[in-house]
């Protein structure tokens, strides 16, 4: 067996053994503390107190499955774009397509609950699906005029500022109570997650993601060049097609049932590059799914822990953590182009 290949195995394990850390940590923890004892008994005998397996199974674990399926989808998110902008800066809340997303998930359940309607799941998304697609439109529509990644970063920043100004100018001025909760949403939170949404999340997830899977090859192919990917029988611009439908789909569909939440699809995939020593889609996509998890339950767990019984928004905490990697990201990134 050769060191690569070891490496890959341990990174794989490392990742799923903090992924097993944190669901622990956060099924454990909380307002009612739960012994690993209470919980093996919940979990895999569906026996024990009352009171805790309401908890584990109706509170906790929705959140902490939606917690890693989203995160795992923002971080493929990440890395589809990455892929297509050819650049590691690139991702969906900082080219503004989650503030896309939660600018017409946020207009359609204000209007529908001005009517006295209600918004199915399904609905959430598909509205959240073409805010991402609105504003990779101007993303797209400016990159054709301008090759500078670094301005197009800045374009899409600024588009992210005008549709989270927008949002939160309507939720702050709406009178009707239910419309004023969406406040909490709008931030990002994994709160009030119940089973009917999480197997929603799971198909278009899992779906979503086994596609991706199958475009390993050509995305591959396409890392090394349009003219190699061309060589090889690639067709460039449905690969490119794909990685933008796929990329929107998941990325709103994170903002759909959890609003926008901000930099684990830039930082996850560098991450996981960094650990793996490899650009391999074959690897990076289901490490990316597996790290973005991880990551994503951690911060999931530190905003309900920290100020308890107060929650933080998740953006707040994944962008105190994952920032600093950005940043590093970026500084690396000048140093090697400089040398």
């Amino acid at each position: 067996m050769n060191k690569s290949r070891i490496r890959y195995i341990v990174s794989f394990a490392i990742i799923i053994i903090l992924l097993l850390a944190a669901f622990t940590w956060n099924v454990l923890s909380g307002s009612v503390s739960i012994s690993v004892s209470d919980m093996i008994d919940v979990l895999f005998k569906n026996a024990g107190d009352e009171t805790v397996i309401n908890i584990v199974w109706n509170i906790r674990l929705p959140r902490i499955m939606a917690a890693m399926l989203l995160g795992g989808a923002l971080s493929v998110s990440g890395f589809l774009l990455q892929t297509f902008f050819q650049n590691p800066i690139a991702g969906p809340y900082v080219l503004g397509i989650s503030q896309g997303a939660k600018l017409t998930v946020a207009l359609t359940m204000i209007f529908l609950l001005g009517k006295g309607m209600t918004i199915s799941s399904f609905g959430m998304v598909a509205a959240a699906f073409l805010g991402s697609m609105i504003s990779m439109g101007f993303v797209l529509l400016i990159s054709v005029k301008v090759r500078d990644m670094s301005f197009l970063i800045i374009c899409g920043i600024m588009i992210g500022y005008i549709c989270s100004a927008i949002t939160d100018f309507i939720v702050t001025f709406a009178s009707d109570s239910n419309i004023v909760n969406l406040h909490n949403w709008s931030q990002g939170s994994f709160s009030g997650m119940a089973w009917k949404s999480i197997k929603i999340i799971a198909i278009i997830t899992i779906v979503s993601v086994i596609i991706t899977f199958f475009m390993a090859k050509p995305i591959s192919a396409y890392q090394l060049g349009e003219s190699y990917a061309r060589s090889m029988g690639v067709n460039i611009k449905l690969l490119r097609v794909l990685l933008i439908l796929m990329s929107s789909l998941l990325s709103a569909l994170v903002t759909a049932f959890a609003g926008p939440i901000s930099f684990v699809g830039i930082a996850v995939p560098h991450l996981i590059k960094t650990l793996t020593k490899t650009v391999k889609p074959i690897l990076l996509i289901p490490g990316c799914f597996l790290g973005g998890a991880f990551v994503t339950l951690l911060c999931d767990g530190i905003s309900r822990m920290v100020f308890a019984p107060t929650e933080l928004s998740i953006s707040s905490v994944t962008a105190v953590i994952l920032v600093p990697v950005v940043i590093w990201m970026m500084i690396k990134r000048q140093s090697e182009r400089s040398k």
